[in-house]
């Protein structure tokens, strides 16, 4: 089973990399967003572990 660290990180790479792959400006800031959500829930857990 995968940990919430490990899958908030790999969800916020697959969001920059669908950022990257975006055709529209929206549909960018949107992946954008989730990234760095991703990874503030990421940076969140691992403090929280630690």
């Amino acid at each position: 089973m995968e940990s919430n660290e490990r899958y908030y990180r790999r969800r916020a790479i697959e969001e920059r990399m669908a950022a990257q792959r975006a055709v529209t400006e929206a549909a960018r800031t949107w992946h954008a967003k989730l990234a760095e959500d991703f990874a503030a829930r990421a940076s969140i857990v691992t403090a929280v572990s630690a």
